[in-house]
């Protein structure tokens, strides 16, 4: 019942707000908050309650849907699912709470705009605790909907073109996974949805060209969602135009559902099919590791800057994945390595980044300006804002006692068990991703400063509260992991032990 709570909550949240005729848009704000917050607290009751030792998925809540076609609603958690959902909510708390970057708009469109960010945490947090493959599938879709009116509605530059190009890129990723998804249906004798039947039977074994081709629409549904090279193009503008939270949401929450959806649905469901191609899709991964970190190198502007390094992480997380997959008996203990640091990496992606686009939201909002170029010299004037950004870069670039270097460490530790030569290369794109990151700090806070940043005001108490809670989770979690690393090894060890 706990996990229908967590969805329930904003989702009731969200109606109350687009029903709502007269709340001014400070007192929506803390509604907003509010219901995020309860949703949040209703996870953190899930995790304390969550055994290691117990069943794969625990806190389940079904209910019959569409009986004649296997569909229910069906939720439920295992580790991975449980930290990644716990993490989703507290960065929509802070992006909730954080203030929009937004100058001109009427009361209600504030009012509108938290609506739909409640909206997008229920059909999110829908996403993470499906059991049922079509109530997945749903979420999925849905989420599109809520991050394409943050976009187009609230978003700077051109923001209805960049709110179209994702929705239709993205979209078009969702339909492949809808033909997938029919794909693992009709494979299951009698047909169902449920997504524990098919992790336990593993229905399209051994299939030849049929399990190649279901294989094939699930990745690449998922690939333009988390996004893989060469599916990232709808990404870096979709940054730029997005407001601050909306860009921190999309970051910390919407890529992951790529990540997740790999481990819960071809990794978990398709074990044989992913052990085939585990080299192949290692190797993708390797490329959007270097590639991400040398574009944003050559970036100018600081939030896409900042959107190629996700590039550049999730492929982190995908080749996490990808050697967990890999089909060496003798490497065990490796691969539950590397499946554990891809769900770290996309824990700390998600407050990392989260953080950093927050952060890009508060320069818009002092400036109107992501240009590099234009800033300079703000560390002694602006010292709150100069620190918060310089530790979300640090953990970015995977310094120690941060919470990136932790799921790194993780991943790198794995891949050189199975795929030593991949993790040499794949070092190189740390060492770019450092190098970018100081790059950044020296534009924005180092050498003189340009005259129209005389005024230039430090963050107010609303947004240095909430980088203060994302950036005590990072620091967290890179001095002391034990707490998360516990919740996510046994559902790893179940998942790399059943191949």
């Amino acid at each position: 019942m706990i996990l229908t709570v967590a969805l329930a909550v904003p989702l009731l949240g969200a109606l109350a707000l687009a029903g709502s005729k007269r709340w001014s848009a400070m007192r929506a704000r803390w509604f907003a908050t509010g219901a995020a917050a309860l949703s949040l607290l209703a996870l953190i009751v899930a995790w304390f309650g969550f055994d290691p030792s117990g069943p794969l998925f625990q806190h389940v809540d079904e209910v019959r849907w569409v009986p004649s076609l296997g569909v229910a609603y069906r939720v439920g958690v295992d580790g991975i699912a449980l930290a990644v959902a716990t993490m989703s909510a507290l960065l929509f708390v802070a992006a909730i709470a954080y203030p929009l970057d937004a100058r001109s708009e009427p009361r209600q469109d504030h009012v509108q705009y938290y609506a739909w960010l409640l909206f997008l945490q229920a059909m999110s947090l829908g996403v993470f605790l499906a059991l049922d493959l079509l109530l997945f599938y749903v979420f999925f879709d849905l989420t599109l909907v809520g991050m394409y009116f943050l976009i187009g509605r609230w978003g700077h530059g051109e923001p209805q073109v960049s709110a179209l190009k994702f929705f239709l890129y993205t979209f078009a990723g969702s339909l492949a996974l809808l033909l997938a998804i029919i794909g693992l249906y009709l494979s299951l004798d009698p047909h169902s949805f449920d997504m524990r039947v098919l992790i336990e039977r593993q229905p399209l074994a051994g299939s030849g060209l049929y399990a190649g081709l279901v294989f094939l629409a699930l990745m690449l549904g998922l690939a333009i969602k988390t996004p893989l090279v060469p599916l990232h193009t709808w990404l870096p503008q979709a940054h730029v135009d997005a407001p601050g939270p909306a860009s921190a949401i999309l970051a910390g929450v919407l890529l992951k559902m790529g990540t997740y959806g790999m481990i819960r649905l071809p990794f978990a469901m398709m074990q044989d099919a992913f052990a085939r191609y585990a080299l192949a899709i290692a190797i993708i991964a390797l490329v959007a590791i270097v590639y991400g970190a040398l574009v944003a190198l050559g970036q100018r502007n600081l939030k896409r800057r900042i959107a190629y390094t996700s590039i550049n992480h999730m492929g982190y997380t995908v080749l996490g994945i990808a050697v967990a997959a890999a089909a060496f008996s003798d490497t065990d203990v490796a691969r539950r390595l590397a499946l554990t640091g891809a769900t770290v990496e996309m824990v700390a992606h998600g407050l990392i980044t989260g953080a950093l686009f927050l952060i890009c939201g508060s320069f818009w909002q002092r400036t109107g300006e992501y240009d590099l170029d234009r800033y300079g010299g703000l560390a002694r004037q602006a010292p709150l804002l100069t620190g918060f950004t310089v530790l979300a870069a640090f953990a970015s670039l995977g310094m120690p006692g941060l919470a990136g270097f932790v799921a790194e460490f993780q991943i790198f530790a794995g891949t050189f068990a199975v795929y030593p030569w991949l993790a040499v290369i794949g070092v190189v794109g740390i060492l770019i991703t450092a190098a970018l990151f100081l790059d950044l700090l020296r534009r924005l806070f180092f050498g003189s400063r340009p005259l129209h940043l005389v005024d230039f005001p430090d963050l107010n108490r609303a947004e240095w509260g909430v980088l203060a809670v994302l950036t005590l989770g990072i620091v967290v979690i890179g001095i002391a992991p034990r707490f998360l690393l516990t919740l996510i090894e046994a559902s790893s060890a179940v998942l790399v032990g059943g191949r």
